[in-house]
């Protein structure tokens, strides 16, 4: 009665941060304020531009629409709460709120990671099989191309949380981290994490490898095609949509891979927390960039918009 007396107790948690330096709040909050303030300005920005411009009503943009969808919300699951600690100092997280955010960042991360495969299939029947595309790419296809990852997404995270939160935390309350990320509360638990860390290390590297097949076959295909094209700015086209491309995947999928292929005793939480950094606030500000405003029909569709602005406001010339 008394281990269960213990974890009847646990009732929320400490978020560690990243840092207890007095002189360091003030920076951190400014700087992970305007962060999150780009990522949501730069991913609402492009929903809202795909919505009002029906040039971009293509399969394109239904995925960059939902890619931008879902970094707000995985941001927003994360973000918000360090920001408040930095200015508060309140670094308290109920139970049920720390499997709310792990619910929610787990579930949108994961589908970030189906949508970029998605994505590099869409990138790959448009490069390969041009003349096919319309018909390749219909509606119904692009609807599963984007509930597949929301449905893998969501029943990957509700195994997760499930497996986590049946574990008994009576070691501590305190999480060595600025988030409820898994590996992190694993630490804490008195139970025999085995079976989570299977389960943990099984989905994970599943996710990734799959992902990861779709994405990396795709481009071999989209380089053979690069290669065997006649126009050099076709060429060049290709291969800089490529690169901003895999350079998000390899940041994305190299923090993945280095947070959660591997067991909780080789961690260092430090280490973890900076790798962190990247997949939860800076990669979600990146995509926008990386994936749309240097897109030169984004960017005539946000012109386009700003001209409309200015003649509704009477500033038009």
């Amino acid at each position: 009665m008394t281990l269960m007396e213990n974890i009847s107790e646990v009732t929320e948690f400490i978020l560690v941060g990243l840092t207890d330096a007095p002189e360091m709040q003030l920076p951190l909050f400014i700087t992970f304020s305007l962060i999150y303030l780009i990522t949501l300005l730069g991913n609402l920005g492009i929903i809202v531009l795909i919505l009002l411009d029906s040039q971009l009503h293509t399969p394109m943009y239904f995925f960059l629409s939902n890619l931008s969808l879902v970094d707000c919300v995985y941001a927003s699951a994360v973000t918000p709460k360090v920001i408040m600690g930095f200015l508060t100092g309140d670094k308290i997280i109920s139970y049920n709120a720390c499997a709310a955010q792990m619910f929610f960042f787990a579930a949108f991360a994961t589908i970030e990671g189906f949508l970029l495969a998605s994505m590099a299939f869409d990138r790959h029947v448009a490069v390969c099989k041009p003349l096919h595309y319309t018909s390749t790419m219909t509606s119904t296809v692009c609807a599963l191309l984007v509930t597949g990852p929301y449905t893998c997404g969501l029943l990957e995270s509700s195994i997760h949380v499930a497996f986590t939160f049946h574990l008994f935390f009576c070691h501590s309350n305190v999480i060595n981290h600025f988030f409820c990320d898994i590996p992190a509360l694993l630490v804490l638990s008195c139970s025999d994490i085995n079976t989570n860390e299977i389960v943990l290390f099984t989905l994970a590297a599943l996710t990734v490898l799959f992902t990861l097949l779709v994405i990396l076959t795709s481009y071999l295909f989209i380089f053979i095609a690069i290669l065997k094209m006649h126009s050099a700015e076709g060429q060049k086209k290709a291969f800089s949509t490529c690169a901003s491309h895999l350079t998000t995947v390899s940041i994305f999928y190299g923090t993945i891979i280095f947070m959660y292929l591997q067991p909780s005793s080789s961690h260092s939480m430090d280490t973890d927390k900076m790798a962190s950094v990247f997949y939860t606030m800076i990669i979600p500000m990146l995509n926008p960039v990386v994936y749309s405003l240097r897109n030169k029909e984004v960017k005539r569709a946000f012109e386009k918009v700003i001209g409309k602005a200015k003649s509704s406001l009477g500033f038009a010339y």
